[in-house]
């Protein structure tokens, strides 16, 4: 079990790169489209983005480049409401860009990230009052791929036991197979995972990872022993969570899906929400489903949240209710 100090209701700092991205509008394949648009991609500012959605205080800490792109994506991160006082600018190195071609067989991402800024983050980034002050950090599998500096920062911040962290640690473990080099994701990502304190996965992607023998749930928490709670999630099936308190199995809401990027990332911002606010695992997975639909429902990454009350609502409301399409 990892030792972290306890989960308290404080800033959390998200740790990682976001993007520009230019995405064909209309949709369209990308070697015909007419024109381009401009959005931006993290998965770390997403996460940063939903917490502020639900009233978390959140701070995003990465590094941009000193162009257009840099500029802005960080004023639209904290347009949302995101504190972005920990990202840093690079003079020497760009911003990373990423071009979507959407296509009959779904959506190919075209990545231009190599030697970007947040490739160069490194451990002195904890050092950071953005990072020190805060009550839990967030990451995902994406920024151990980016360089062996990104990689040497969760090493350092997630340093194995007897190690006392000053802060939890969440972990989304987010497996990009385009990033990394052959056969080295497995052994990394896993090593990650079992020194996190709340680790997010999906079942599918387990199973990409460390073999199709995990059949379900239980079997990814055999193989994951270490986190104080683990949730794994099963596409639009379910999500699971496991906590000193026991095993908690929360149906998803049917959606009807437009786009699915960035649902991961919302479902793991409405479950710590629903943690750092104090609710039990149960209404934690409610919170991070209801988020996840507000992302799957929309073509970019964020979407609207429910009213506060419909939230409130379906998160008192009995399983017979919770269950009927959303």
């Amino acid at each position: 079990m990892s030792a972290a100090a306890p989960l308290v209701r404080a800033p959390v700092a998200c740790i990682g790169e976001t993007m520009a991205a230019l995405v064909p509008d209309p949709a369209a394949p990308l070697e015909g489209a007419g024109q381009l648009g401009v959005r931006i991609a993290g998965a770390e500012s997403n996460v940063a983005v939903y917490l502020a959605d639900h009233g978390v205080s959140a701070r995003w800490v990465s590094a941009l480049g000193d162009d257009p792109f840099g500029r802005r994506i960080r004023g639209e991160v904290a347009a949302a409401g995101v504190d972005v006082s920990g990202v840093l600018t690079d003079p020497h190195r760009p911003t990373g860009l990423l071009v979507k071609d959407p296509g009959p067989q779904g959506t190919r991402v075209h990545y231009y990230r190599r030697g970007s800024a947040a490739s160069a983050l490194a451990a002195d980034v904890l050092e950071q009052e953005a990072v020190r002050t805060a009550g839990l950090v967030h990451l995902t599998g994406v920024t151990p791929a980016l360089s062996a500096s990104c990689r040497d920062l969760l090493g350092t911040l997630m340093e194995p036991p007897p190690v006392e962290r000053p802060r939890p640690v969440s972990f989304d473990v987010n497996h990009r197979a385009a990033l990394w080099s052959a056969g080295t994701a497995p052994r990394v990502l896993l090593a990650l995972a079992g020194r996190a304190d709340i680790v997010f996965v999906g079942l599918d992607e387990a199973q990409d990872l460390w073999g199709e023998e995990l059949k379900d749930a239980a079997d990814v928490r055999e193989l994951l022993p270490g986190p104080r709670v683990l949730v794994v999630k099963d596409g639009g099936t379910d999500a699971t969570a496991f906590d000193p308190t026991g095993v908690h199995r929360v149906a998803a809401r049917r959606v009807d899906v437009v786009e699915p990027v960035g649902a991961g990332d919302a479902f793991a911002a409405g479950f710590l929400a629903g943690l750092l606010r104090g609710e039990d695992s149960v209404r934690a997975l409610r919170l991070g489903h209801l988020t996840a639909g507000a992302a799957l429902r929309v073509t970019g990454d964020h979407g609207p949240l429910p009213s506060p009350g419909r939230i409130a609502e379906l998160l008192d409301a009995a399983p017979e209710v919770w269950s009927q399409d959303g």
